[in-house]
């Protein structure tokens, strides 16, 4: 038997990193939301000992250092079931290194097939809370939707959907270390009002324009990098109602309220980016599909 789990990538529509916290975690206020752009991840019992990941994607681990295979290790852990050989093939579509959680989809992923091939009958809560053992994303990636996450990113609270609207992706050729990111958050000593409130107040009034008015990213304003406001830049001449980048970086996405002038901008990208992506938001997370 096997399973197959459609795992959707993030963005952050607001992401404000409140103070660093005794453990050396960070305390942070954010809106996620998930978009229809999809790793699969495939999950079956093999008679072969021990956890076997397929993945061609440049740059994935296919050992101990991939989060699937924390996934498995933690899932078992927590229902005390016997572990057994496992194959697991990733079909990635989510840049890595990007800001767009694609291997805390692809871990959340690992949880629901696991639930499902093992007959383990675990509720939504309990999934997350394997989950927030092995990455502070992975709870979202198995809600989904639209979610404020404050604490570590593992508490999450519903709000109402974003609207409808083309969301362009765009992952340069450099990544950002989220080590590093959080590193120059520290020494930048950031003073600001939350923006990650007044993003809750326009999701709730449903409005696009006061939506893409309060998108704001700590580690952008950080970071500062050049690479982020070039693309930017011709997000915003393709009439994007709004850009910014997701999470610790590299990728950037735009919010457009015309399909035309979504594939307009995604054809301006493409001239001098290869990985661009057109999507829109999505009110769900990991789902098994087969």
């Amino acid at each position: 038997m096997k399973v197959k789990v459609q795992a959707p990538a993030k963005i952050n529509l607001s992401l404000d990193v409140l103070r660093r916290r005794p453990d050396g975690y960070h305390d942070v206020s954010m809106v996620m939301q998930t978009v229809s752009l999809y790793d699969y991840v495939t999950v079956e019992q093999t008679e072969a000992d021990g956890i076997e990941i397929i993945c061609d994607y440049p740059g994935v681990p296919c050992d101990e250092h991939n989060i699937v295979h924390k996934a498995c290790v933690a899932f078992f852990a927590f229902t005390k079931l016997q572990p057994t050989g496992l194959l697991i093939t990733i079909e990635k579509n989510i840049p890595t290194q990007a800001g767009l959680a694609g291997g805390s989809a692809d871990g959340a992923a690992v949880i629901l097939a696991l639930n499902k091939l093992f007959s383990a009958h675990l509720k939504e809560s309990e999934m997350c809370e394997i989950g927030s053992k092995i990455g502070a994303d992975v709870p979202f990636s198995i809600v989904g939707g639209t979610r404020l996450a404050t604490g570590t990113g593992t508490s999450l609270k519903k709000t109402h959907s974003m609207p409808k609207c083309d969301i362009v992706i765009c992952k340069p050729d450099f990544s950002v270390s989220t080590a590093e990111a959080y590193s120059r958050i520290d020494s930048a000593n950031l003073s600001h009002p939350e923006f990650t409130a007044e993003m809750v107040k326009a999701i709730y009034s449903h409005d696009l324009w006061m939506i893409t008015s309060s998108m704001f990213n700590d580690f952008e304003l950080a970071l500062d990098l050049d690479g982020i406001k070039d693309i930017k830049k011709i997000m915003l001449k393709n009439k994007a109602l709004g850009a910014c980048m997701s999470g610790s970086g590299s990728a950037v996405f735009a919010v457009f309220n015309k399909t035309s002038k979504a594939e307009k901008c995604l054809n301006a990208l493409r001239e001098s980016y290869d990985k661009v992506f057109l999507c829109q938001p999505t009110k769900e997370g990991c789902r098994v599909i087969e």
